[in-house]
């Protein structure tokens, strides 16, 4: 039973995508399985880049299957958009699927994110405005529009009614703004009919039939471990669960059909949006992580905070995941310092941290306690085994493996998809 999970070991913005596409000669199909448009997935192959929002990366790869699973809330505007992107650029997209189950983010949804952030002010959460978060509490207060709905007037029309009867009075009397008419969104959802229709199916038992047929599924987490719902720094979090669990709700797929679970991992820390991240620079080490590594969202182009790397986070992770593996990304990034810190626990009033402190307080108040390795200055961007890095680099990925609680069974060197080491038991065999 060959199921594969992938997921962001920090805050996102990992290479989860570059990740997914590495393995996805060796994958019949890949599933996302929370999120929607609002985290993004850079893929460079060969001198082309690709910019996905929404679909798995795995549509890029021939022969793969892409799945949209049922726990993804989809802006379907968006989506067609990014299909007619990547078919101008030769990418073949007919076999995308999409569960009958995902909820769709209605016109409302975006209009709604929007203004209540700006009513927040201060107290903003800092989300992308994608209208994710609305359309994951319809689903929750059950006035969700699901893919399946779609394909029935009366439904439809039902569940627009019951969405904006509740709505609209929160956008005037509330927030002073117009408001919307059932008629439009409607009209605006059923347009997309003709095009959906071939897509949209019961994509949980295609993947079960898939296992037991000993293909092999790979199932791609949007965002990341610590802006999981329930297990990130919340409230500062997204509105699903990206860890390793929400694979299977996600998808429609039991736990006992997943073999390993893959944490991606930054070889420094980056967060987009507001909230607490011990490791962060606010020097000229910062902007130069930054710079070198082209930390800017892909999805909405905000700048990445930027840190050292922190070994507690990557503890966290490897307990809450459960992960098998870890997979360390931008290594190349660190290049040129002459020593690089790394936060092994945190100090919080004087009280040392091993683990994750479960108090918001607590953890927003945390102070990292380093440790330095030497750096290296060589070029590491051609390399293609563990032995061809730097000693120096050797043993700073030692340390992190040590420190972080699970094996990292390759290394990213570079963005392109063959600038990647596979160290699998290499490490090991070496008495690590």
């Amino acid at each position: 039973m060959p199921g594969v999970v992938i997921v962001g070991a920090q805050w996102g913005d990992e290479g989860k995508g570059k990740a997914t596409d590495v393995l996805g000669s060796r994958v019949d199909y890949v599933v996302k399985f929370n999120g929607g448009n609002n985290a993004g997935h850079t893929v460079v192959i060969g001198d082309q880049k690709f910019a996905l929002h929404l679909l798995p990366s795995g549509i890029l790869s021939p022969g793969v299957t892409p799945v949209i699973g049922n726990g993804v809330v989809v802006d379907i505007s968006v989506l067609f958009q990014e299909l007619d992107a990547i078919q101008e650029r030769g990418v073949e997209t007919s076999k995308l699927l999409i569960s009958n189950a995902a909820h769709v983010i209605a016109p409302y949804a975006r209009t709604l994110d929007n203004v209540t952030e700006r009513f927040l002010g201060s107290r903003k959460i800092g989300t992308t405005g994608r209208g994710i978060g609305p359309a994951y509490a319809d689903k929750i207060n059950r006035l969700g529009i699901r893919m399946g709905d779609l394909f029935d007037d009366q439904v439809l029309r039902d569940k627009v009614e019951g969405a904006l009867e509740q709505k609209n009075h929160l956008l005037v009397k509330v927030y002073n703004r117009r408001a919307i008419e059932v008629d439009e969104v409607v009209e605006e959802l059923m347009q997309y009919r003709e095009r959906l229709a071939p897509m949209v199916t019961d994509t949980s038992l295609v993947l079960n039939a898939a296992l037991d047929r000993g293909e092999t599924v790979l199932f791609e987490g949007g965002q990341a471990t610590m802006l999981d719902v329930d297990h990130g720094t919340y409230p500062f979090v997204t509105s699903s669960n990206a860890t390793a669990g929400g694979a299977c709700t996600g998808s429609g797929v039991g736990p006992t059909r997943i073999d390993s679970v893959i944490g991606i991992v930054k070889a420094y820390t980056t967060r987009v949006g507001e909230g607490p991240m011990p490791t962060e620079l606010f020097d000229e080490d910062g902007i130069k992580l930054q710079t070198i590594g082209g930390e800017f969202g892909v999805t909405t182009g905000r700048t990445r905070r930027c840190g050292w790397y922190d070994a507690v986070i990557a503890r966290y992770s490897a307990r809450i995941n459960g992960l098998t593996d870890f997979v360390l990304t931008k290594l190349d990034v660190l290049t040129g310092w002459e020593t690089i810190p790394v936060c092994v626990a945190y100090e919080v009033d004087g009280v040392r941290y091993e683990d994750l402190p479960q108090d918001q307080a607590a953890f927003a108040a945390a102070k990292p306690i380093w440790e330095e390795f030497p750096g290296w200055t060589e070029d590491i961007s051609a390399c293609r085994t563990f032995d061809e890095l730097p000693a120096n680099a050797q043993n700073y990925v030692r340390a992190l493996e040590a420190m972080s609680g699970c094996r990292i069974s390759s290394i990213g060197v570079g963005p392109d998809r063959e600038q990647t080491i596979e160290v699998n038991d290499l490490i090991h065999a070496r008495g690590v």
